[in-house]
């Protein structure tokens, strides 16, 4: 890990006494990244990517059989060859690239996506993931958290889950929000979204144009899980703010019932059928709850809006009106977040652990203050 002052190149730096000495540091390769999914989420990360100067895809992996062998600008529709072609072999390819950060867009739950996880770490490269699940996996799978924590450490890399949601609307925000009390007594965060707006896989997700008990019978069979992160935001926000909590309750998602219909990409929703559905958790301190996230997604939302509201002193009530598109929002953070995690201590992190997040306007070279090998 060195570093070559502008105007001095064979004066060499150690990362640990490497300070900001110059207005433009020399970086001359590009960030080079590694994508791992390449379903809708993948493909707007991907494009997202893309878009930034300073980095660069070198790697592209998803199992499914009409996307292996393919060019990845024919997969994103870009209209030209970027010379990446899909594959199914993760370990070959990383094998035989080098990469500076793997963004993976797969699965959900952490078990699930810890192989690839692992698999880079061993490979030498951090991880930035969508895995709702990894955003704060301390509460549900200490052990997992801590051999994911462990093996970074061992190889120098830095691993982070993270998204809209969870990531930042119901977690880091509200974190944010309270630098400004003196106390806090509670917090309620509500995301109101519009979910016909979204895309199709999304809308089957959470149930849009099934029956009640088609809805009832589907989340008994786990097919219909509701918003994955809701414990892991609450996890976060009571650790951000040294609180024991009780217990974190989350409640079996309810599903939203039209009473109009309503037309959406994927399908018309009639009156009596579920538009979507509402997920609740608390986090309880004291016999109370303290923490209360509501996320609220249909198709029949007349109102969009992020809200934030904590009681103490002072109280603050922060709204956004029209909220945060999810998926351009998840875009946003994941790219946004990976000039951080390049600069961040080995071992896996939380939002809660990072500077603040902040859009990358510019070379995204720019922003790294060190540059892992």
């Amino acid at each position: 890990m060195e570093y070559c002052l502008k105007g001095c190149k064979n004066i060499i730096i150690p990362k640990s006494k490497f300070l900001v000495l110059m207005e433009e540091p020399i970086m001359e390769n590009e960030i080079r990244v590694v994508l791992f999914g390449l379903g809708p989420m993948g493909r707007l990360i991907a494009k997202g990517v893309l878009e930034k100067k300073g980095i660069r895809v070198v790697g592209a992996v998803d199992i499914a059989k009409e996307l292996v062998g393919k060019d990845l600008g024919e997969i994103l529709e870009l209209g030209r060859n970027l010379g990446v072609t899909v594959t199914d072999n993760a370990e070959q390819l990383l094998s035989r690239i080098k990469a500076d950060i793997a963004i993976i867009a797969t699965r959900s739950y952490l078990k699930d996506v810890y192989p690839t996880i692992s698999l880079c770490i061993k490979a030498g490269i951090n991880v930035i993931s969508t895995c709702e699940e990894l955003s704060y996996p301390y509460y549900k799978h200490p052990e997992l958290a801590t051999e994911i924590d462990e093996l970074a450490k061992r190889y120098g890399v830095t691993v982070l889950g993270t998204g809209i949601n969870p990531g930042y609307l119901m977690d880091t925000l509200p974190i944010t929000l309270t630098g400004a009390c003196q106390r806090v007594n509670s917090i309620k965060v509500v995301r109101m979204m519009n979910s016909s707006k979204r895309r199709i896989p999304y809308q089957k997700k959470i149930g849009t144009g099934l029956s009640p008990e088609e809805f009832r019978r589907m989340i008994d069979e786990k097919k219909i899980t509701g918003h994955v992160g809701l414990v892991e935001s609450i996890a976060m926000i009571a650790a951000a703010l040294g609180w024991k909590l009780d217990e974190i309750k989350e409640f079996p998602p309810e599903p939203v019932i039209a009473d109009k219909e309503v037309v959406t990409s994927y399908t018309t929703v009639k009156p009596g059928q579920v538009a979507g559905l509402k997920s609740v958790a608390h986090g309880i301190k004291n016999g109370k709850p303290v923490i209360i996230l509501e996320f609220v997604s249909h198709a029949a939302v007349e109102e969009e809006y992020d809200a934030v509201s904590i009681e103490g002193a002072p109280k603050i009530y922060e709204k956004i009106a029209g909220g945060v598109h999810g998926d351009l929002g998840t875009v946003a953070v994941i790219v946004n977040m990976i000039p951080k995690v390049l600069n961040a201590r080995p071992g896996l992190v939380t939002m809660k652990d990072l500077p603040l997040p902040s859009a990358v306007t510019e070379d995204m070279r720019t922003y790294l203050s060190w540059r892992k090998p």
